[in-house]
């Protein structure tokens, strides 16, 4: 049975413990943690790594049977040290982590040697906790496409290191999801899923959508048989923030909608009837 990981954006502002409790009830196996705080609005005013904060969460894991997949976001950036990630590796491990997302944000186009060298500093530091450290591509940040990140990758050579797609980055950027395919095996080890519209966007409306307006699987233009094919038992974590649905339906609803239209999709069963009330947005 392929497992599924509640990913912290999709219901942002909730802290760990949390966290755990609204995967348990929505019938997730795995929960994401975001242990690496950004500083953006909405984000849980506690320390995520302070000690009581992983008993707590160590503690509603044991209980629920929910286990922790992977953690964020460390960020390769000129002015963040990646020594400030060693508290975030660390309580990772401590709840089960063994994949950690990582995404770079620097805003000069002729920096891969810094990217590169940045990202092999935070695999070396993520290495003796046991974590992978997989680089993503968000379609606004520095490395925009999947042909991007291979790049850093391939001139990185970590023996700790993977390759995070999203669905949605993948469909911005117009490149099919059997593409994944030409990779090499161990660098993907879970992926991020939801669906969105048939569009050209700006990289307004790319950030919005990102953020604030993803669809359930099922719902929109992607189409995901290719990731079936390629990649038949590997985690899914389901990144689907939606302001709107949130709102209305309340975290926990809004987490087991997404599962249940994953499961259409990845697992064939059948259809909630959600997603042919609301088909196309």
């Amino acid at each position: 049975m392929r497992d599924y990981a509640l990913s912290y954006l999709t219901i942002p502002g909730v802290t760990p413990p949390e966290q755990v409790e609204i995967a348990a009830a929505a019938g997730y196996s795995h929960a994401s943690f975001r242990l690496i705080h950004l500083n953006v609005a909405g984000e849980p005013d506690i320390d995520p790594t302070a000690p009581a904060v992983i008993r707590e969460t160590r503690a509603a894991l044991a209980r629920t049977g929910v286990n922790c997949f992977d953690i964020e976001l460390a960020r390769i950036h000129r002015e963040i040290d990646p020594q400030g990630f060693l508290p975030a590796f660390e309580a990772g491990a401590a709840l089960g982590a063994r994949q950690v997302i990582c995404s770079a944000w620097t805003d000069v186009r002729n920096d891969r040697g810094f990217v590169v060298d940045r990202f092999s500093e935070i695999c070396a530091l993520a290495r003796p906790f046991g974590l992978t450290v997989n680089l993503e591509f968000p379609a606004f940040s520095r490395l925009t496409t999947l042909e991007d990140c291979v790049e850093v990758l391939e001139l990185a050579d970590c023996p700790n290191q993977g390759l995070l797609a999203d669905t949605l980055y993948m469909h911005f950027n117009k490149t099919p999801l059997f593409a994944l395919g030409r990779l090499p095996a161990h660098w993907i080890n879970f992926l991020h899923i939801c669906d969105a519209d048939d569009l050209v966007y700006t990289k307004n409306e790319m950030i919005h959508v990102a953020r604030d307006a993803r669809l359930y699987p099922g719902e929109g233009a992607i189409d995901f048989s290719a990731l079936n094919d390629l990649f038949p038992n590997i985690p899914l974590a389901l990144e689907l923030p939606n302001a709107a649905r949130s709102a209305e339906l309340g975290h926990e609803q809004h987490a087991r909608n997404c599962l249940t239209a994953a499961k259409a999709v990845f697992d064939h069963q059948a259809p909630p009837a959600f997603i042919r009330n609301t088909a196309g947005g």
